[in-house]
């Protein structure tokens, strides 16, 4: 008897290795799929996403960090553009841990809300 595998969405790790906090479940979950793909990578919509693991594999500078905090914020802009307005990105580390938080202002009910994500 063969059995299947399928992928859940939104995305969960459960290694620890990367991990999301906060904000509305389903907007989350659309949050870490913009910044988990990487242009190209979709078929039949190639510029989706913003290549966020493309850059957290380069050294750990100020420069990185303006870097990371653009991309993300104009990915989530661009592709999320009906559902939040981006308010703020910002990065932090410590050791190997890396930190993206995004404050946004969903448009639905101007609620504010933020996203942490983690990488290790």
């Amino acid at each position: 008897m063969m059995r299947s595998l399928s992928f859940g969405f939104p995305l969960t790790i459960t290694d620890g290795r990367v991990s999301a906090s906060g904000g509305d479940e389903a907007l989350r979950g659309k949050i870490i799929q913009v910044l988990f793909t990487a242009p190209g990578e979709r078929v039949n919509l190639p510029e989706f996403g913003c290549g966020l693991f493309n850059l957290i594999f380069e050294p750990n500078t100020a420069i990185l960090a303006a870097a990371i905090e653009f991309t993300v914020g104009e990915a989530l802009t661009r592709w999320l553009v009906n559902e939040i307005i981006v308010d703020m990105v910002a990065l932090s580390s410590a050791d190997e841990l890396i930190t993206v938080e995004i404050a946004y202002t969903k448009k639905q009910d101007l609620t504010k809300q933020a996203v942490r994500v983690h990488f290790r």
